[in-house]
């Protein structure tokens, strides 16, 4: 094919089109360039939700957790199981002893 047929055809016209080019040219630097390119970016934002997820996963579990355990301190022999083990209070006429096994003692050692 000449040069002369290859400038008649339809698509060397756009082609050659300046306006287009620049168009073509500013579309690629966005979408594989830029600092902020839209391959690059996306993969930054995907990375972000993934850990929001996360996040969000966590808190509910949390919350349900919560939930069950002031399901349990509305009852009344819940709420005295809970001050008995986390408080250690005890009734007048019983007495509490506390049982410490070796590795849940704090030695000097253990403060450095």
């Amino acid at each position: 094919m000449k040069w002369k047929d290859l400038k008649q055809q339809w698509y060397w016209k756009y082609a050659t089109n300046k306006y287009i080019l620049i168009t073509i040219v500013f579309v690629i630097w966005m979408l594989f360039l830029d600092g902020n390119a839209w391959l690059t970016s996306h993969r930054a934002m995907d990375k972000k939700i993934q850990e929001k997820e996360q996040t969000a996963d966590f808190y509910m579990r949390g919350i349900a957790r919560d939930q069950e355990r002031i399901k349990q301190l509305k009852d009344s022999n819940g709420i005295e199981k809970f001050a008995r083990e986390r408080y250690l209070m005890k009734r007048d006429n019983e007495e509490i002893y506390i049982i410490e096994y070796a590795d849940s003692i704090k030695n000097e050692d253990d403060e450095r």
